[in-house]
Parts: structure tokens; sequence; C-alpha cells
């Protein structure tokens, strides 16, 4: 035992402070937060094709009925389980979750289906859900969740919903959203954007993948869209482990969701996937309060606005605010224009 004393008060002496402090935890409470209303989820396979969909339905206690959230994956991150994390607290939260396939693998189809797939999977998710034993889906209002290339998709099928006979989508938060080199289902304008879409666009800012290019278009582009904020996620490094602001950031691993689609997506989220206050006080907070603000008139101040409770981040386990949430809003219309 002595003989350990010396290397353990050298390594004690070799830590530093940011060693002993520890990053935020899931809050008890509020948007983001680990209340949850239902113990166990429901998970339905209607993927074989490309334009099929998994279903997860709250359950434990089954609700008769209960609101649609879809979740557009990024590209060739077709297995929800690398989402799963995020998909099972939305559930037991209280919503019904559509995850589109929207591709077969990573080379077919090509980019341009994908918008069109993702349609014929809710319109037949929406469908499938009225029917059997499953919980009744309550449509309206219809909220979009895509990350990378699916931000891109709940993009376009924000503004051409209608051609693509889905419901309207009353609220989207755009993920990391872009194409990379492929241009399919990306618009050169999001004009056509409706003026009663509630619109969240987040970007993190040491994205290497697709930067923040499309995601500022959309936000800036969509004129007519009132209700709209380009969030950026920073990164923070005082406490450990330290907070990325990557393009994986919505990542968060369900071995229970695995739908057996070991891709090449797949086996990098093995690596890179990690829940954190990016998840807790970021995405999963800006969704919870968008749905909150769109169904029920509450939390929009976490939603929208730049806000303190829309930019704040959580604290370090010493008391040291994370690095808040940079907010752009749109600029105020001026009397005349």
């Amino acid at each position: 035992m002595q003989a350990l004393f010396p290397f353990f008060l050298f390594w004690l002496l070799w830590l530093t402070p940011s060693d002993f402090i520890q990053a935020p935890e899931q809050p008890a409470t509020g948007p983001g937060g680990a209340q949850y209303f239902h113990d166990e989820v429901v998970f339905s396979d209607f993927a074989d094709e490309a334009d099929g969909y998994w279903l997860f339905e709250p359950t434990q206690p089954k609700p008769d009925s209960a609101h649609v959230i879809v979740f557009l994956h990024g590209y060739g991150a077709i297995n929800p389980m690398i989402y799963g994390g995020w998909i099972r607290h939305l559930v037991r939260k209280g919503n019904i979750v559509i995850y589109p396939r929207y591709q077969n693998n990573l080379f077919s189809p090509r980019s341009e289906a994908f918008a069109g797939n993702a349609a014929v999977a809710i319109r037949n998710a929406l469908e499938k859900l009225q029917s059997g034993e499953h919980v009744a889906p309550i449509i309206e209002p219809l909220i979009l969740v895509g990350h990378s290339y699916g931000g891109t998709i709940a993009a376009n099928l924000g503004v051409n919903h209608a051609d693509l006979g889905i419901p309207q989508p009353r609220g989207l938060l755009l993920c990391a959203p872009g194409t990379g080199p492929l241009k399919g289902g990306r618009l050169a304008s999001y004009e056509g954007m409706p003026e009663d879409t509630h619109l969240l666009v987040a970007v993190s800012i040491n994205d290497q993948v697709v930067g923040e290019v499309l995601g500022r278009l959309i936000f800036e582009t969509a004129v007519n869209t009132p209700q709209r904020n380009l969030i950026r996620i920073l990164p923070d490094d005082y406490g450990t482990p330290p907070l990325t602001s990557v393009h994986n950031e919505s990542y968060a691993l369900d071995a229970a969701f695995d739908a057996g689609i070991h891709n090449a997506s797949y086996h990098r989220s093995l690596i890179t996937a990690k829940l954190d206050a990016a998840d807790f006080y970021g995405q999963w907070k800006l969704l919870d309060a968008l749905a909150d603000c769109l169904r029920r008139g509450q939390n929009c101040q976490a939603a929208f606005g730049d806000t303190p409770e829309q930019r704040y981040m959580g604290t370090w386990s010493d008391g040291t605010p994370v690095r808040e949430l940079e907010v752009m809003v749109p600029a105020p219309v001026v009397a005349g224009e």
C-alpha cells in the first residue's frame, strides 16, 4: 500500500483542474429533461423498401392517441439504432415517432428520390397508425426533425408538402442540414416555406462535413416564415469530458432499436456517438420546447427568440455555465417596407 502512495500522489499532481469538473447531466424536468410518462417503446418494422419506415409508439401505459414526430436520418444513417436514445426520449415523452427509411443503401436510390420516398413513408405510416392495435395518431400539428441529409429533406417537405401529398409540417428542427457533394432535394430558395411554420435550424460551428452553408441559406431565404431561428452550437472544453460541436452531435445509440443495417454510417456511429449537453440542453430541449409551443402554447421561450432559456446549456459541476447557444433571429420588419 505504501508503495502505491507515491504513484497516486503523482497521478493527482498530473491531473489538471478540468479533470475534476464534470459535464452537465440530463435535467430532471423541463424540455430535454428526464420526466417521462411512459416506460416502454413499441418498435415496429415496415421498412423493407426504400420508401418504408419504422414506427415507435409509447406504451406502459399505452395511450389511446399521441402526437406525431417524423424523424429523418442523415445520409446512410438508415439504422434507427444510431439515433435511438433520442427516439426513446421522444416516445417516452408521449410521442409517436415515424422514422422513414428513404434509402435502400449508401448507393441507391439517387438523392433526387429521397424527399419523395420520405413522403410515401409518412403517408403510409399515418395510414397504418389508424388501423389495428396501434396508438391513434394526432397529426396536427405535424413536426419534423431531420439530421444532415434528413434536415435537407425536412426543409424540402416543409416547402413542397402539398405536392408530395403529406400534411403541412407546422414545426421543423433541422440539425446540421446539408448534402455534401449531392444536390437532390436541395432547393435554391426556401421562400415557399409557409408563414405559419415554426422553424429552427441548428448548426455546429466545427462541422467539417457540411458546415453551415445550407443552414444559413434556409434561415436567410425562408423570408415569409417569421417564426424562425438559426442556432449555433459551440464547443466547451472547460471540464471533462469536453463538449464538442461537430456534425454528428445528433447521434445517440440505443441497441434495442438495431434494425440490422450495419453499413459504414453504423460503424462510424459506434465510435462517435455520445450523450451530453448538446443533446439534453441543445437539440432535445429545442425539439421538446418546439412541440410544447405548437401544441399547448408552452415553453415557447425555450425554443425561440434568443432568450436566456433558449440559450442555456446547463452548468459544469462547479457551477460554471456551459457556453451558451448562439441564436440569430430575423431582422425586424420596418413599417412601410
